[in-house]
């Protein structure tokens, strides 16, 4: 038996996709229940760059399938918003779309948490966007976890950022340029920083085993969280498929997730208990381990509680096969699925 994993990057998942324009209370929820399926007791519904009322009326919907159902709302403790206030370059850009990039605006976030009931609890941008100091400083004080990713920032951008109160690197790694110079560079600078936490998505295509082996050796296993950042195409067949984010999309054999014509991933197409398994047979990392960095540290950077099996924590668990595969998943002590 297991605790509950605890995903903070979740797109999508089994295709239903949290950026859907049509998104409806009773997709939210299937999702939710599709991941149960797969050991994800806890997750955060990402929405990415849209315009301004796409993203709030997603909120909105996934507000609502919280309040419908208890144990959806047990499962969503907080939203992530990746974007829309990205680097604009091709590589650090990744398939967010350019049209709707922009600057930070508080106002714009204030719309956000109304439309969400106060949800959004992670917002990722890119420092080196004007007015991202103070925002970042804003956001801090009203204890939302700022979050560096999809930036081309100089180290000192990101020395100024912490400064500000930003306390996490989204999907270190990844979200950058495929040629950058070896240093210093925002790689470096973020895994150098101490006071930032960082998530990494260890699906085997984002990031080469040996990059997250010493990318993890540098972080250490307190700082380092594992994501899924699941698509709606993740758990789908391969092949072209068109999606409400980056438009046509490749699923590969391998479970690659890419836009059409190249090598640019698009997300990913693994849920985390497949990351956790990814990371425990492909790396030197054990099995207690990974729960710790797909469970106890992201509930912890949440402060939910969750993601230990112990006295008066939450009865968030799962109990699986020795290969990870997930018989039977409880939240809040219910049981939800049973293979």
């Amino acid at each position: 038996m297991l605790p509950g994993l605890v995903d903070l990057q979740v797109n999508g998942y089994g295709g239903r996709d949290f950026n859907a324009d049509d998104l409806s209370s009773g997709d939210v929820a299937e999702l939710v229940r599709a991941l149960w399926k797969r050991g994800t007791t806890t997750l955060c519904p990402t929405i990415i760059t849209a315009p301004e009322d796409k993203i709030t009326r997603n909120l909105r919907v996934i507000a609502a399938a919280r309040e419908a159902d208890p144990l959806v709302r047990h499962a969503i403790p907080a939203l992530h918003v990746e974007g829309p206030y990205l680097a604009a370059e091709d590589g650090p850009r990744g398939a967010h779309d350019a049209d709707h990039l922009r600057d930070p605006d508080i106002a714009e976030f204030g719309r956000w948490q109304e439309a969400s009931g106060g949800l959004v609890k992670i917002v990722t941008l890119a420092p080196e966007r004007a007015g991202a100091l103070d925002y970042i400083a804003e956001l801090s004080r009203r204890n939302v976890v700022v979050s560096i990713g999809h930036t081309a920032a100089a180290p000192a951008d990101i020395e100024a950022a912490v400064r500000a109160g930003a306390r996490l690197s989204t999907h270190l790694g990844n979200g950058s340029h495929t040629m950058i110079r070896r240093h210093p560079n925002y790689i470096w600078a973020q895994l150098a920083e101490d006071r930032l936490a960082a998530t990494f998505i260890a699906d085997g295509h984002h990031l080469p085993a040996d990059t997250f082996t010493v990318m993890l050796r540098a972080k250490g296993t307190g700082r380092a969280l594992l994501v899924s950042d699941s698509v709606a195409l993740a758990g789908c067949a391969p092949g072209d498929h068109t999606t409400p984010v980056g438009g046509r999309i490749t699923v590969h054999e391998d479970g690659r997730v890419t836009l059409p014509g190249g090598e640019l991933l698009a997300g990913s197409g693994s849920s985390l208990i497949e990351c956790v398994a990814w990371a425990v047979t492909r790396t030197e990392v054990e099995l207690g381990t990974a729960v710790v960095l797909a469970a106890a540290n992201p509930a912890r950077l949440l402060r939910t509680g969750r993601g230990r099996i112990e006295p008066g924590a939450p009865a968030d668990l799962i109990v699986t096969t020795p290969d990870l595969s997930v018989l039977h998943t409880f939240v809040n002590g219910v049981p939800v699925h049973s293979a």
